[in-house]
């Protein structure tokens, strides 16, 4: 089951591309949060989103905001898949354990053994303020974060 808007954002604690531990707690009282769940690193849809969010960045990692990707893949994979693809914002690995971070948020496939593509806005206070889920070949349109974060 997705998390549901109004509810607290659970807390997590994940190592980024470059194995820095990142928690979402760390954020609270002092940033927005855009969390955004994909599927795989290097596959079509998710290079998609991930590099238009990459050419939009200042709109979503900024004084007040910041944004948190997420897959299942391992450190090493999104270490090399944001070298490639010059992502300059964290690349977070929910691989071990297998995808626990994804199923607290209700996104983890457990046919696919990945994350659906599921995007949380939270609140500095750690409230869900919005949410969409897309299935695996669904991208998701990047207007419609900006929205929701102009509405905090």
């Amino acid at each position: 089951m997705t998390i549901e808007v109004g509810s607290q954002a659970p807390d997590f604690q994940l190592k980024d591309n470059h194995g820095r531990t990142v928690w979402l707690s760390e954020f609270r009282g002092e940033k927005n949060v855009v969390l955004v769940f994909y599927p795989f690193a290097f596959t079509g849809v998710c290079t998609g989103e991930l590099c238009a969010l990459r050419d939009e960045l200042p709109r979503f990692e900024n004084e007040s905001t910041q944004l948190l990707a997420v897959s299942n893949d391992s450190i090493h994979t999104l270490r090399v898949f944001a070298e490639q693809e010059g992502l300059d914002y964290p690349l977070l690995s929910d691989f071990w354990p297998h995808g626990e971070t994804s199923r607290a948020y209700g996104v983890f496939d457990e046919d696919k053994g990945c994350a659906v593509r599921g995007t949380f806005v939270i609140d500095k206070e750690g409230a869900v303020r919005w949410s969409v889920v897309n299935g695996l070949p669904d991208a998701r349109d990047l207007k419609d974060y900006v929205k929701a974060l102009e509405a905090l």
